[in-house]
């Protein structure tokens, strides 16, 4: 399955925030959307980071709740996994256990978002397209 396959299926909307805006704004986003992570946009379209619960987890036990007030550029990952629609799950999933990272922004040739995709979601294709390989074999051995 590819990426696009599974864009369609979840949907494309990101959840983004400009660099320029708080932590505890990026907090609030978080909770507010029930999301673990927002790709770092001016404009909503081409990534500049990534900010995650997990960022901001480990900020606050590094920084304090000093942090909160902080712009959320002093806190985001800038070199960003991004993958293209076409990837397919299998080596998206290969990737993100690499390089141990939850959510992957997709972009399309022009580096323009249009879409993320996060551990769950990866996870759950795997799943769903195991189940489909299992009926199949279920109805060739039933039907052999």
């Amino acid at each position: 399955m590819q990426i696009s396959s599974l864009l369609r299926h979840k949907g494309r909307e990101v959840a983004t925030i400009a660099g320029s805006e708080s932590v505890r704004t990026a907090l609030g986003l978080l909770a507010e959307k029930g999301i673990g992570a927002l790709v770092v946009s001016a404009d909503g379209r081409h990534v500049e980071g990534i900010v995650s619960e997990r960022d901001v987890a480990r900020g606050l036990h590094d920084h304090g709740a000093g942090l909160l007030a902080e712009p959320v550029s002093s806190l985001m990952t800038a070199q960003v996994h991004t993958c293209p629609p076409d990837a397919s799950v299998h080596d998206l999933a290969q990737t993100m256990t690499d390089h141990r990272v939850r959510h992957v922004p997709v972009v399309d040739d022009d580096g323009v978002l249009i879409g993320i995709v996060s551990i769950g979601d990866v996870v759950k294709a795997r799943l769903d397209e195991l189940e489909d390989e299992k009926k199949h074999m279920v109805d060739y051995i039933q039907h052999s």
